[in-house]
């Protein structure tokens, strides 16, 4: 898993429910992209890419465990590439069985999986499996606030489930900016979160002024007024 440098909330990337989750493998998968929009009338899609070597994933006939919710007629099948090629920058492929725009908008939002054994570069800067960042503490500003419990793989982004003060979870974006450092071997991860991940913000002043605003008058007061 790739973490993107600047991944807005509202785009991009681990699964709602576990209708949705791949099928499960006995080998470990590695999510190598996702269909994010349909793209001309032959059937290609193009690609949201969690890999730093698309030439060498998307090779014509690599197949791809699919990841799409239980009602997707693509559901418990795989996806093979016919073809893959870059149009102004952006990546576009083809794949077997998808010939028009209509089948190819079945498959926005899918995300694709490889078996980590298929996998011929598993290990690629700032990428790890969800076994290997689960259990790993969780530092904040020298500190350990929590561990990681589990890994959940959403269309907006990454998130890693970390559970602090008992049975509490907070979910952290995996994103560059809150989860700067990731050290599988020292058995950590640092954050930097935003105020309120972690911990409930107090009152803002304003709410105290408005509070003052909305207490009853003393006439008297008014009329000194």
């Amino acid at each position: 898993m790739s973490v993107p440098e600047n991944a807005a909330p509202d785009e991009a990337a681990p699964i709602a429910a576990s209708s949705a989750r791949p099928p499960r493998q006995p080998k470990t998968q590695l999510r190598v992209g996702r269909l994010v929009k349909a793209h001309g009338l032959k059937g290609a899609l193009k690609l949201e890419l969690y890999t730093d070597d698309p030439e060498g994933r998307f090779v014509p006939g690599a197949s791809f465990t699919l990841q799409v919710p239980e009602a997707s007629p693509w559901h418990g099948k795989t996806l093979t590439v016919r073809e893959f090629r870059w149009m102004n920058s952006h990546p576009v492929a083809f794949f077997d069985g998808v010939d028009d725009r209509t089948a190819a908008e079945e498959l926005v939002r899918a995300i694709l999986w490889i078996d980590q054994d298929d996998e011929p570069h598993a290990a690629e800067e700032d990428a790890w499996y969800d076994h290997q960042l689960v259990g790993l503490e969780v530092i904040r500003d020298g500190s350990v606030v929590g561990r990681v419990v589990r890994v959940e793989h959403f269309p907006a982004q990454d998130l890693l489930t970390v559970r602090v003060d008992g049975d509490r979870e907070v979910l952290v974006p995996f994103v560059k900016a809150i989860v700067p450092e990731v050290d599988v071997r020292a058995g950590r991860v640092t954050v930097t979160p935003p105020a309120g991940l972690f911990e409930d913000l107090p009152a803002d002043d304003e709410d105290e002024s408005d509070a003052d605003l909305s207490a009853p008058v003393d006439p008297d007061d008014a009329d000194e007024a």
